[in-house]
């Protein structure tokens, strides 16, 4: 693994065709820009675990439980939908 340092508006290149710049840095939050050709996917390492983990339930080799210990969430503090919420619903 190779550790770098970058301040605000310092960039680092990967292969050829992939940059990454760091856009600010705000208490313990980096934001990032990244610039790569449409063919690359860039996904956030979470969201990666989950759909392995949501596969592996699907397969009968995980429990529903550890999908949302991925996300920090225990099936014995299920949170409470507020009813303004329910008919809540979102533009796709």
């Amino acid at each position: 693994m190779l550790i770098l340092q970058r301040k605000p508006g310092e960039s680092l290149v990967i292969g050829e065709d992939i940059s990454i710049t760091v856009v600010s840095v705000d208490g313990g939050r980096v934001r990032l820009a990244i610039s790569a050709p449409q063919d690359v996917p860039i996904l956030r390492s979470e969201l990666v675990d989950a759909t392995a983990a949501n596969q592996d339930s699907v397969a009968g080799e995980a429990a529903p439980a550890e999908l949302l210990d991925l996300f920090g969430a225990h099936p014995e503090h299920s949170h409470q939908i507020p009813p303004s919420a329910k008919n809540h619903k979102k533009d796709v």
